[in-house]
């Protein structure tokens, strides 16, 4: 007897590990080529995975690489989603990584006068 492993449509493993809000929301975003399965771009919402699958795709500006532990029998609570797979993606950037519009103020409140000039001098060096 020679049983394969057990397999699941790629949109419905999305929306049961809570990726996406509704399933037609995951099949969208596999039928626009948005996720790769082991590195190979798929446009199929029927596509198959398993456990030890490596999926890669974007939601908003991260990047998400997770590798699939198990198939989900239901959506379930957030926990439960949780331990269907592994995230392998980089951590998401702090807000004090990213470079802030205007790195002179401090955005501490209003700026004083004193600070305002110092922006506005700023501006002009960088419009040079």
């Amino acid at each position: 007897m020679n049983t394969a492993p057990p397999k699941l449509r790629i949109d419905k493993w999305l929306w049961h590990a809570r990726f996406f809000k509704t399933r037609s929301l995951a099949a969208a975003r596999v039928s626009d080529g948005a996720v790769r399965i082991n590195g190979t771009a798929t446009t199929k919402r029927a596509s198959m995975v398993s456990a030890g699958d490596v999926l890669t795709f974007a939601i908003g500006e991260r990047v998400r690489v997770i590798r699939i532990e198990a198939l989900g029998t239901r959506r379930g609570p957030a926990v439960e989603a949780q331990g269907l797979y592994t995230d392998l993606s980089p951590p998401a950037p702090r807000p004090e990584d990213k470079l802030t519009e205007n790195p002179a103020f401090d955005g501490k409140g209003r700026p004083t006068k004193k600070d305002r000039r110092k922006l506005d001098l700023s501006k002009s060096r960088h419009l040079e």
